[in-house]
């Protein structure tokens, strides 16, 4: 099985960023046909954000955090139920860390946390979202990336970064079970908690396609097209923006780290908490995949979303935002 941790070389990059534009024959997601203003507007707005993103998100070099804009600038971005939501309380003193490193699942990148970064800060924590490579507005080509340690090297840099005597909360959304599942393997100590968001949690020696294989195939994980996945992915209809950016946004996924077999030691990864959040509407990793997952490889802990999709931090931004609290509180 071949992800021992260590370096891997670095591979040829192409200049540029990437923002694909919404195709005019993707079907609308809402009741009624959206006018051509209506489209138009929806489609800015998006590349807005993912733009304001490439600007303004530089708190570290290359691909590594992906922050969008201050917080004053985030908030009156927020729908107005989700901006006048009372936080939650949260006794800081007493968490063991506040840094909370978000890693994105297929074709996503940093940009999808933009709700859960706000919600975050808002109450006092330090969250940083990553661009794996070949993804977001990291310019890697995805056909480049050939194993799961390429693909994952922005996180392990980052945690290889930290001083020894400080940890963060891991969460993989998705695919990016499997970078958290590579990360605690190689970065154990480091490492408070590590939460699944509806996410390939394997076992040692499976592959996080194994997961996938009864519901997804390869032809559509390779897809540039949102047509094609965007209905598995993005079920709710009231976060209109969010699909739109979704679909200005999202890249060709790399099929070489999600098809490698993970070697998971009880000596690493054992030793680090998990918790896996279940969704309980979720059309891409359907909730029977999630309970064989959570059977086979219990975790320390299970939460459900119900009603959410199978992205929680579009469609349920306050249910996921009030269990990620909750984990971060656990001693």
């Amino acid at each position: 099985m071949g992800n021992a941790c260590g370096s891997t070389p670095a591979t040829d990059t192409r200049g540029g960023i990437e923002l694909r534009g919404s195709r005019r024959g993707t079907r609308a997601r809402s009741q009624r046909k959206m006018t051509a203003s209506e489209e138009e507007l929806l489609h800015r707005q998006a590349l807005a954000i993912a733009i304001q993103q490439t600007q303004l998100s530089q708190r570290f070099e290359g691909s590594m955090s992906r922050r969008i804009g201050s917080t004053s600038s985030r908030r009156r971005e927020l729908p107005d139920s989700l901006a006048n939501a009372k936080p939650l309380p949260l006794q800081l003193e007493h968490l063991e860390t506040k840094k909370i490193i978000l890693v994105h699942g297929e074709g996503f990148g940093a940009w999808c946390w933009y709700k859960t970064i706000s919600l975050l800060e808002e109450v006092g924590l330090d969250p940083i979202a990553l661009d794996l490579r070949g993804s977001g507005i990291d310019n890697t080509d995805p056909n480049t990336i050939t194993n799961l340690a390429d693909y994952s090297k922005p996180l392990t840099d980052y945690l290889q970064s930290i001083p020894d005597d400080e940890k963060v909360i891991l969460v993989g959304h998705s695919c990016g079970g499997a970078s958290v599942s590579y990360a605690m393997e190689c970065h154990p100590k480091k490492i408070s908690k590590a939460i699944f968001l509806s996410a390939t949690m394997v076992l040692d020696g499976q592959k996080p396609f194994d997961v996938l294989s009864d519901e997804v195939s390869l032809h559509l994980l390779n897809a540039d097209s949102m047509e094609l996945i965007a209905p598995m992915i993005l079920k709710s209809e009231r976060w209109l923006q969010d699909i739109a950016l979704a679909a200005a946004s999202m890249r060709s996924i790399p099929l070489s780290p999600i098809m490698e077999k993970l070697s998971l030691t009880s000596e690493n990864y054992g030793t680090v908490r998990r918790y896996f959040v279940q969704t309980l509407d979720d059309h891409m990793l359907s909730p029977d995949i999630q309970e064989k997952l959570v059977r086979e490889n219990p975790p320390h802990g299970i939460y459900k979303i119900k009603g959410s999709d199978h992205c929680p931090f579009f469609s349920k931004p306050q249910s996921w935002h009030k269990i990620l609290l909750e984990i971060a509180q656990l001693p």
